[in-house]
């Protein structure tokens, strides 16, 4: 078998297009400066050759991956819209992502273990934990963490940015108060996390301040498969719910085919249904689904300012971004 020949490098695209090797580091460099007449002489020398950058070089040189790694310990909608938005976003700085995923209840230490080896720049937690020791660990290194829709975690160098869970909580139990509903219910996702402990202490608080009992309650572990049991055990009370917020739209979108479809009652006048999130699915015609929107792009924002921080920037415990409550056909009873 013939050896394969060695690729070109930068000292022959160069040559070829007459500038310096310099300037072909510059080419290829986002944001660097380069007369444009002598970046297009530079790209086309480096079409003919088929010259391609060495990025893991260039990052040993820079003590810079470019990488930012991502572990994700959920395939709910929501975070999947977040992630193709700050993949978008980091492109644009010339950075890329590495993703893993979390399998079942496990921490993201192993694999934030392995992201460490490739020298990424920062990592990014989305609806993954992370063990202590760990998150010091990243800090010694000098490696930027950030938490999605997470509480703020007493480490140095680790940030958390998240929605109003507890405001959007509150503003879903005193619209559903206002449309007349008496009778409510409350799905939760998965019990231990924050967002489900806040989302609940939300609801619960205002229903309580205004002389009303504490929800009826039901567990749907934010996925469809559980919130169809729930849904079931709810609407099977007597007296049954007339309103259920569920901690994520996933939940409420099955609650409204199992109330529509088993239950045979009418979204709205009979039962009023709210979620949380504004997934895309929420506001198609066949759900029309009351819900508390959290800003992605507001969101995303914030995430990659302190992903592309400098090195010397020590990012902020904690940001929130409020949301906006969405009032849509499923909580209207007239």
């Amino acid at each position: 078998m013939s050896k394969r020949p060695p690729p070109p490098s930068a000292h022959d695209v160069a040559r070829l297009a007459g500038v310096s090797q310099a300037a072909v580091s510059r080419a290829f460099t986002p944001g660097a400066s380069i007369a444009a007449a002598t970046r297009d002489k530079v790209l086309e020398a480096a079409k003919a050759l088929g010259y391609r950058p060495n990025l893991l070089a260039r990052s040993l040189i820079k003590g810079r991956s470019g990488i930012v790694g991502v572990v994700i310990g959920t395939h709910y909608p929501f975070f999947l819209t977040a992630l193709d938005a700050l993949s978008t976003r980091l492109s644009r700085a010339g950075k890329h992502i590495l993703i893993f995923t979390v399998e079942g209840d496990a921490t993201a230490d192993a694999h934030v273990e392995d992201l460490l080896k490739y020298r990424v720049d920062a990592l990014l937690l989305m609806a993954a934990s992370l063990s202590s020791k760990l998150a010091q660990r990243c800090r010694d290194e000098g490696v930027p963490i950030v938490s999605f829709n997470r509480p703020a975690r007493k480490v140095q160098g680790f940030a958390s940015i998240s929605g109003d869970s507890v405001g959007g909580g509150g503003k879903i139990a005193a619209h559903l108060l206002q449309q007349g509903y008496r009778r409510l219910a409350f799905m939760a996702g998965v019990t231990e996390t924050s967002t489900n402990r806040e989302r609940e202490a939300g609801f619960t608080d205002h229903l309580i301040i205004q002389g009303l009992p504490a929800p009826v309650r039901e567990v749907g572990h934010f996925r469809r498969e559980g919130a169809i049991e729930a849904a079931r055990s709810l609407l099977s009370r007597r007296p049954r719910p007339d309103a259920i917020f569920c901690a994520n739209d996933d939940m409420a979108l099955a609650t409204i085919e199992v109330a529509r479809y088993e239950f045979g009652l009418e979204i709205g006048r009979e039962l009023g249904v709210a979620g949380f999130d504004d997934i895309e699915q929420a506001a198609w015609p066949s759900f029309n689904l009351t819900t508390y929107s959290l800003p992605v792009d507001a969101v995303i924002e914030r995430v990659a300012a302190i992903l592309l921080a400098s090195d010397a920037a020590e990012p902020p415990a904690f940001s929130m971004v409020e949301g906006e409550l969405k009032v849509r056909r499923s909580t209207q009873r007239d």
